[in-house]
């Protein structure tokens, strides 16, 4: 073999290499966003999120981080650039500080907030968390 094929054939195999790292799958790691309210913490957890509808968990804790747990959790996908407001949706509680809100209507790709209202005996606190549907 030629010097040149050698380093031919040592080119075409980095390039090969480079190549699958770029694109391999990425793992399946839920999308999270997180805020706060003077009252409550908001983590927000999507598996994958997608246009369609999508099922959305919350973890909701006190200042201290234990689990909180309000009268009503309601989740509102908004999608402000294109002028989209869909109904909100209420979230079930799953356990101590968790809720789900399943069936989230997210009916196309691009960027979304998600307004997420707790509301208890001393109020309504609101969070905004951005979501990027694919």
């Amino acid at each position: 073999m030629t010097r040149n094929a050698i380093f031919g054939t040592a080119a075409l195999v980095a390039l090969a290499a480079v190549l699958a790292v770029a694109f391999w799958p990425a793992a399946d790691v839920p999308t999270t966003a997180k805020a706060s309210t003077a009252r409550y913490t908001v983590r927000l957890s999507v598996d994958d999120p997608r246009a369609g509808p999508n099922s959305i968990g919350l973890e909701v804790t006190d200042p201290q981080g234990a689990p909180a747990a309000p009268d009503e959790v309601v989740v509102e996908p908004v999608m402000p650039q294109m002028g989209h407001a869909y109904p909100p949706v209420t979230a079930t509680a799953e356990g101590p500080g968790r809720f789900r809100a399943a069936a989230t209507d997210l009916p196309m790709a691009g960027p979304w907030q998600i307004t997420v209202s707790l509301r208890d005996a001393s109020g309504v606190d609101q969070v905004v968390l951005p979501l990027l549907v694919k």
